[in-house]
């Protein structure tokens, strides 16, 4: 009975530090997500209009890109709907093919309908091999269009890679928790 009161004190206690180290990742990701948004905000690419006007949106702060003929990219980050916090989301991505180097980039996927932010939000979200984003720089998304209900920027944070697409990329969601 002992025995068996240890184990089971001894699996709550790992559930518990589990759930709060997700939690701890999950608040870093948040924060960085933010200050991410708020990045792009003050910065004059035109990202405003699509902040302020789509359904919905990721913000995945660090995204890390990297590979030479076979490459592979990775990250997690925030889903938004209407402005408010609803999720967590993990990019993942591999790729052969003529690239090479490294790179890390923040992305950010702006959703036009709710419709097509509820199709990320299944888990069934997959960009099509041909997908690119957008490089921001000045102004150019003021430009920028939704393709198939979704638009995709990508702003360099350091490296280099000779590699724009995010064709491939799958996603997984996670609702926050209330």
């Amino acid at each position: 009975m002992k025995i068996l009161k240890s184990i089971t004190l001894a699996a709550i206690l790992f559930v518990a530090v589990g759930v709060n180290a997700q939690s701890s990742k999950d608040k870093k990701v948040i924060k960085d997500a933010e200050n991410a948004k708020e990045k792009l905000m003050t910065m004059d690419v035109g990202l405003d209009q699509f902040f302020n006007n789509s359904a919905g949106y990721v913000v995945f702060p660090n995204v890390g890109k990297g590979g030479f003929i076979i490459g592979g990219a990775s990250g997690n980050g925030v889903v938004y709907e209407n402005g408010e916090k609803v999720g967590m989301a993990d990019l993942k991505k591999l790729s052969v093919g003529l690239q090479a180097g490294g790179q890390a980039i923040t992305e950010v996927i702006f959703f036009e309908t709710a419709e097509d932010l509820a199709e990320f939000k299944e888990g069934d979200f997959e960009f099509s091999a041909e997908a690119s984003a957008v490089a921001l720089k000045s102004g150019v998304a003021v430009n920028a269009k939704y393709r198939d209900g979704v638009a995709v920027f990508a702003l360099p944070k350091a490296g280099l890679m000779a590699d724009a697409s995010v064709g491939g990329q799958k996603f997984d969601y996670t609702p926050l928790m209330q």
